[in-house]
């Protein structure tokens, strides 16, 4: 069973991940800030990262730097989530080395998408 850790500051949005990805068959991971996505991503080791990239003690971007600093954390697949998407802020997201990009509120099928794409 594959491993998501849901890093999102909003509960009913971390409610609504979980729902879908437990329902999809994984295992899921929560974390309700920055400072704790990056504690639960280095103790679990999880498959994926669904990373909202305004949350506080530590913003998405910054969460992403400190994991991909971890050798064991360098290939896992990591989903920027973001509900204030502008223009040119997916090419940013990229480019500094997220996975994916995704925006609120969040789509089923795209979700499902992703997932398929970067857990094959």
């Amino acid at each position: 069973m594959k491993t998501i850790l849901v890093a999102e500051d909003r509960d009913a949005s971390r409610e609504l991940a979980r729902t879908i990805l437990e329902h999809a068959g994984y295992l899921v991971l929560e974390a309700a800030n920055g400072a704790d996505a990056v504690e639960v991503a280095k103790a679990k080791l999880p498959d994926l990262v669904l990373l909202d990239l305004q949350m506080p003690i530590m913003n998405g971007f910054e969460v992403l730097r400190e994991l991909r600093l971890d050798d064991r954390l360098k290939s896992t697949p990591i989903v920027a989530l973001t509900a204030s998407a502008m223009l040119g802020d997916k090419q940013k997201a990229l480019m500094d080395g997220f996975s994916s990009y995704l925006t609120k509120p969040l789509s089923l099928s795209a979700i499902r998408q992703e997932l398929a794409r970067l857990l094959a």
